[in-house]
């Protein structure tokens, strides 16, 4: 999979993507992270991508000209599945979507900042605009980083074990169920006997009970869904 990311903070992806299973999956050449600068497409001297908003009214709007002249630019080399735009008012990103993206093969992001961008990118540019909860954040980079991760580490040969991450929360419409590691008896807290049994069908249906469980106490409005 091949990822774009539009931004004025190409800075910000340094750390996040540099450990652990983002940086595994770029070693492995199976997942290819590239950044591109929104200000070395503007053709202001001063480099600016952003202007004051028609009509009057607070803040500052990113301006079209840059971000379309970058993703005419990326279009010119390859075919893209999506363009991305990380929104506050776009769909909730949630285990199905995050599963849809994994299956793509090159994938723009487009970053948000100041009061959003011009109306015209995202009627004749973005094909999808994502958001990560209802709150609204500094930029959308913090954004973009929630979605590669919840993408990236789904993808097949990414995770050392790839069952692990089909057996994540969400993934069937429920919450992970408890688990355990050693020791089996931790100051009179005691792990479950199933677990020590060795009785795989067992386990399993104690794990499936426990995260019907679960969700019906944490999330009940997904264990309505899950009925």
């Amino acid at each position: 999979m091949r990822i774009d990311i539009i931004t004025i903070f190409p800075e910000i992806f340094e750390s996040p993507f540099s450990y652990s299973i983002i940086k595994r999956a770029k070693e492995k050449g199976i997942v290819d992270i590239h950044f591109h600068q929104l200000r070395d497409y503007s053709t202001n001297k001063h480099k600016n991508v952003d202007d004051y908003p028609y009509g009057g009214g607070a803040g500052m709007v990113m301006m079209i000209e840059p971000i379309a002249a970058c993703i005419d630019a990326l279009k010119d080399e390859r075919n893209y599945d999506e363009i991305i735009y990380t929104s506050p008012d776009g769909e909730l990103l949630n285990q199905k979507v995050s599963n849809q993206i994994s299956t793509f093969e090159n994938i723009i992001i487009l970053c948000g900042h100041y009061k959003g961008v011009d109306e015209r990118v995202r009627q004749y540019y973005i094909t999808r605009e994502i958001s990560i909860g209802n709150y609204v954040l500094s930029g959308g980079e913090l954004a973009a980083i929630v979605l590669c991760d919840s993408i990236i580490r789904i993808i097949p040969g990414v995770l050392n074990d790839e069952t692990s991450a089909l057996s994540d929360s969400f993934q069937n419409n429920l919450l992970a169920p408890p688990v355990y590691t050693r020791p089996a008896n931790f100051k009179e807290m005691i792990v479950p006997d199933i677990l020590l049994s060795g009785n795989d069908n067992e386990i399993m249906k104690w794990r499936y009970e426990k995260a019907l469980e679960r969700t019906k106490h944490s999330r009940p409005d997904m264990y309505n869904e899950s009925d």
